[in-house]
């Protein structure tokens, strides 16, 4: 067995020639799913990088695994505790122990280890080759260690590489002589310059006006990425410079899969296309980042190519990114880790079966902190830190209908909202009866002065507010987050 894993940072579904995109973003990735299924309703568990790496590899929810934020207590795996062995539990339940113990060669090209300090990410590999950038690697750098590990090893009977690139994640990277093939194409057309002055006039961390988080600092190495957006011409720079970095990285990949067909083995090789979040481009009013807990920022793209498996098949059903580990164990066939959480849907690879979850539970606690649920056409959202933009604590958006969120409708249906506040509550009961410690790593986060990314921020940013035309908000958010705004400022 042969499985080429592409572990693509920060990449929208939505933005894939083969989930319906106009622009020509992805043909390689689209030729993928041609060969093999495409899931189109698959999401992180938990958001973004650090956590939602953390329930792939573990197999577990955030509030199983202790990993929820990008730093303090909630950044490290939970302990094992007394129970801990000569190894710890992780050396039995990662994903790639499981795959190494199938007798697979593991192999991974990424720097993300490096990048969140998350050493764990490596447990199971044979080999780790890191790029050495700390996740601000472009495709080139990636690239060369990716494919001199193929043409060593593709002929292999039995391997798994891990192959991340980071291209389309902030800040935009493509390199200058790539050009801009999308310059003539639209730009999407939710967009328009009245939403764009709605959202300049709004507080909150990656709004149009900070597209740097908190200011609108343009780092000038990266000319594709804008500080903030103005006009309709800043809007186009951002979403190009998105849909470049797609582009750029697709024709890497394309580089991979022709040194496997030269190898004779193109055929012979399992290929899992899927990332770690999406992008709010405008989402939410979040401008080039993945700050929420919403549709946007947790649904992911996953298209697997299995030999003898379903080709050219689309999946609706409801999926999590840590269903992959159980999944994988059934078409090896062997039973899943019992650590594991997540449901295998191996039948919908093999005959089409629909093998969807009724609802799922998500959660973001590294800008904002927010769970959400995801059930029919609707997405729920639970605000527990508003990531300053003020979000009503409750939100509700029909996503079949309004994918970009723009029409709140947790007033007109409330039906909907409190079932989902139900599916939540039963969700986090059942949560809490398991843990060892029953302690909620999303409250250690709030109890250790709030998601990272916001932490020591509020004093400056309304200091910025005021200054940009905005001070209309600071008395709401001085209400809202009072022990904030008296701690002391920086980090």
């Amino acid at each position: 067995m042969r499985i080429l894993f592409l572990d693509l940072d920060t990449l929208r579904p939505d933005h894939l020639g083969c989930y319906g995109y106009p622009r020509n973003t992805s043909p390689n990735i689209d030729e993928v799913a041609r060969r093999g299924v495409r899931l189109d309703n698959y999401y992180c568990s938990n958001a973004p990088c650090l956590p939602a790496r953390a329930a792939l590899i573990t197999g577990q929810f955030g509030i199983r695994s202790g990993i929820v934020g990008h730093g303090g207590t909630a950044a490290d795996l939970r302990l094992d505790g007394r129970s801990r062995g000569f190894r710890s539990a992780l050396d039995r339940h990662s994903l790639w122990s499981f795959l190494r113990a199938q007798g697979l060669r593991t192999a991974s090209v990424s720097s993300f280890p490096e990048r969140h300090s998350a050493w764990w990410f490596n447990a199971g590999l044979t080999e780790w080759l890191n790029p050495g950038r700390g996740g601000m690697d472009s495709a080139e750098e990636v690239t060369p260690l990716a494919l001199d590990w193929l043409e060593r090893n593709a002929r292999c009977d039995s391997w798994v590489l891990h192959v991340n690139y980071w291209d389309p994640h902030t800040p935009y990277r493509a390199p200058a002589e790539f050009g801009n093939p999308f310059a003539d194409e639209p730009v999407p057309e939710w967009m328009t310059q009245e939403v764009l002055d709605k959202h300049r006039s709004l507080p909150g961390g990656h709004g149009a006006r900070e597209l740097n988080m908190w200011n609108d600092h343009a780092p000038p190495q990266y000319p594709r990425h804008p500080g903030q957006v103005e006009t309709m011409d800043d809007f186009r720079r951002m979403i190009d410079g998105y849909d470049c970095g797609t582009r750029y990285m697709d024709g890497h990949i394309g580089m991979l899969l022709n040194t496997l067909a030269d190898a004779d083995v193109l055929d012979d090789t399992a290929i899992v296309v899927t990332s770690d979040h999406g992008e709010c481009l405008g989402e939410l009013k979040c401008y080039g980042e993945h700050g929420t807990s919403d549709y946007v920022t947790h649904r992911i793209p996953m298209i697997v190519a299995w030999p003898g498996c379903r080709t050219g098949h689309a999946d609706k059903g409801l999926h999590y990114n840590l269903d992959l580990g159980p999944t994988l164990a059934d078409l090896l066939g062997q039973p899943p880790r019992p650590e594991w959480q997540g449901a295998s849907y191996a039948q919908t690879l093999k005959s089409g079966a629909d093998c969807g979850r009724e609802h799922l539970v998500l959660e973001q606690s590294c800008h904002g902190a927010m769970r959400s649920v995801r059930f029919g056409p609707w997405i729920y959202i639970r605000v527990i830190h508003d990531f300053y933009h003020l979000y009503p604590r409750e939100m509700l958006f029909n996503v079949e209908e309004d994918p970009h969120e723009q029409h709140d409708l947790a007033e007109q249906r409330g039906d909907v909202r409190d079932r989902a506040a139900r599916l939540m509550l039963d969700w986090h009961d059942d949560m809490m009866s398991r843990l060892p410690d029953a302690v909620d790593p999303l409250w250690t986060v709030m109890r250790e002065g709030g998601p990272l990314h916001s932490r020591g921020q509020l004093r400056a940013y309304c200091e910025r507010l005021v200054a940009t035309g905005r001070g209309e908000h600071v008395q709401a958010l001085k209400a809202r987050h009072p022990d904030e705004f008296s701690a002391p400022g920086g980090r």
